[in-house]
């Protein structure tokens, strides 16, 4: 076992002593170590129902025959650092969340790994510590939230909280309605009700065969999760006595794979960043033109909120990434899982409750998967939209730009209703290296929906956005504007061209014209050059790659 070496012979009784210490017996001395990862912190609500999972993942632990250790890590809810200088952390805290998972299971020896986690930069962050690692190693997700509840209507965050902001801001709800909203809209603990990143990745990493069968949409507080976490637990020592590592199930078919589950279900465009990290981490090369490839020959089979109608709670009932596993069971490729199963045995085992939630091929909600991958003179890199959430009034999209430095400055020109009918907002110097951090357009998306623009206005960004984001939204654009990429030169008036059946994105100047603004073009003074994020910004790679830190 790994943990031999912090644990066995005469050179380690110092070792020995202090992990007795701990109150570790002498049998379980002899077990393998088993470290549970947890994220809990009563900070944010996807993480508060963590203490009893880590209970029954303990249980499993011990009952499969093994030695479970708890350690912390840190966790940012994306919600609450939205809109202020907290979201500049938010991608950054993937890095330090891999780093911590990697330096305490190297410190300590650990046999194996138990990955407690929930939302959006947590789960990446864990996974890509399981691909450095190489270690055996199972995800346990802490679930999706319930939806809320106002006047017999379901609720969730994005629509009934940020988007109600600006409906009230333009008159069509009254202050006491948004208030109920604010109350009712997220009723306890679990990641946002709906297909934003935290639960995106959770089906993605079921997907993937990280996670058992059903983890994925389980809900938060049911003793559905609770079982899973017990068995979990249980598996996690069975991994280590079969010697399964990571790497054997997190390879290219993997990742293949959650691109495929990605498509289908129409999931958040953060993945775009989080799988070629994750791949990168697990030594799979990808490209940013597979999520395009698969995209094209993947039906969205799902719809639910922010694009559709339907809740995590409804996919679940309906019959979960099972489900979703045994529609596209000929398009997925044979992998081991964590459950002992191959991917393709689990697919096949899938049963589909309810077909309008989940539906068959020949009727998809649309015939394509939900990202797309534009490329043109304003993104020769690329750039990403989330298509099964754009109106087809807004598939080909041409306007005039309306050019802001940042996301808090166009928001002041949303709220103050300065946007009209026709316009392409360009928020720029929002990369990963211009923000830093990459922060999430959430607010000012919602606000564009919430005042009924979400049909007739654009928004692109080297930013990134929210699984909640919905309409015409393009972002990740690169190269980016701190790289002096062409969104950088963008003057307001500009023509924007969009179409997203043809992947294109353009800024209507002859090649000449942008040659001239790009030799005319300087770097910018970082806008933080303290602390941790003056570090990550002269390291972090393009959104392209991942935003992933260079060796």
């Amino acid at each position: 076992m790994k943990s031999d070496r912090v644990k066995k012979g005469l050179e380690r009784v110092p070792n020995r002593a202090l992990l007795y210490a701990t109150g570790v017996t002498k049998g379980g001395m002899k077990k393998p170590f088993i470290g549970i990862a947890n994220s809990y912190t009563n900070l944010v609500p996807g993480h508060v129902d963590m203490r009893p999972l880590a209970e029954a993942i303990t249980h499993g632990i011990f009952a499969g025959g093994g030695q479970a250790f708890e350690f912390g890590l840190p966790a940012i809810c994306d919600g609450i650092a939205m809109g202020h200088l907290g979201m500049h952390y938010s991608l950054p805290s993937r890095e330090l969340i891999a780093d911590c998972v990697e330096s305490v299971a190297q410190a300590h020896a650990l046999d194996g790994l138990v990955l407690l986690t929930a939302c959006d930069k947590i789960t990446p962050g864990m996974l890509m510590a399981a691909g450095r690692l190489d270690i055996p190693t199972i995800v346990v997700t802490a679930g999706p939230m319930y939806s809320g509840r106002h006047n017999m209507i379901r609720r969730s965050l994005v629509r009934d909280t940020f988007e109600a902001l600006a409906s009230h801001r333009s008159g069509k709800i009254t202050a006491q309605e948004l208030e109920c909203l604010e109350m009712e809209s997220c009723p306890g603990a679990g990641a946002c009700q709906v297909l934003y990143t935290a639960n995106t990745m959770a089906c993605l990493t079921e997907a993937m065969g990280l996670s058992l069968p059903g983890c994925g949409t389980a809900l938060a507080v049911s003793a559905k999760k609770k079982r899973l976490a017990f068995e979990s637990g249980e598996k996690a020592v069975e991994l280590v006595k079969r010697n399964v590592t990571a790497r054997k199930i997190l390879n290219a078919n993997a990742i293949y794979n959650a691109i495929v589950m990605d498509n289908a279900l129409g999931g958040s465009t953060n993945t775009v960043l989080h799988i070629p990290a994750i791949a990168h981490a697990a030594g799979v090369d990808i490209k940013l033109d597979l999520f395009d490839e698969v995209s094209k020959k993947t039906p969205h089979i799902t719809n639910l909120r922010p694009g559709g109608e339907f809740f995590m709670e409804d996919f679940d009932w309906a019959g979960g990434v099972q489900a979703a596993l045994h529609v596209l069971k000929n398009r997925i490729k044979a992998n081991p899982s964590v459950s002992g199963k191959n991917i393709k045995a689990l697919a096949a085992a899938g049963k589909i409750i309810d077909h309008d939630v989940i539906r068959p091929l020949n009727k998809p909600f649309h015939k394509e998967g939900g990202m797309a991958i534009l490329k043109g003179n304003l993104a020769p890199n690329g750039c990403v939209v989330k298509q099964s959430a754009v109106s087809p009034k807004c598939m080909k999209f041409k306007g005039k730009a309306v050019v802001f430095e940042s996301e808090e400055a166009a928001m002041k020109a949303i709220m103050a209703r300065k946007i009209r009918s026709g316009m392409v907002i360009v928020v720029r110097y929002e990369g990963p290296k211009g923000g830093p951090g990459m922060r999430e357009m959430l607010s000012p998306t919602a606000a564009i929906a919430g005042m009924g623009l979400g049909e007739s206005v654009a928004l692109i960004t080297d930013g990134r956005f929210s699984g909640g984001t919905r309409g015409a939204c393009i972002g990740h654009i690169s190269p980016e504007a701190a790289e002096g990429g062409p969104i950088a030169i963008i003057k307001d008036g500009d023509i924007i061209e969009i179409d997203i059946h043809k992947r294109k994105i353009d800024l209507k100047l002859s090649r000449d014209q942008i040659n001239l603004r790009l030799a005319q073009w300087r770097p910018r003074k970082p806008k933080i050059s303290t602390g941790w994020l003056a570090r990550y910004q002269k390291l972090v790679s393009s959104a392209n790659t991942g935003a992933i830190l260079r060796d």
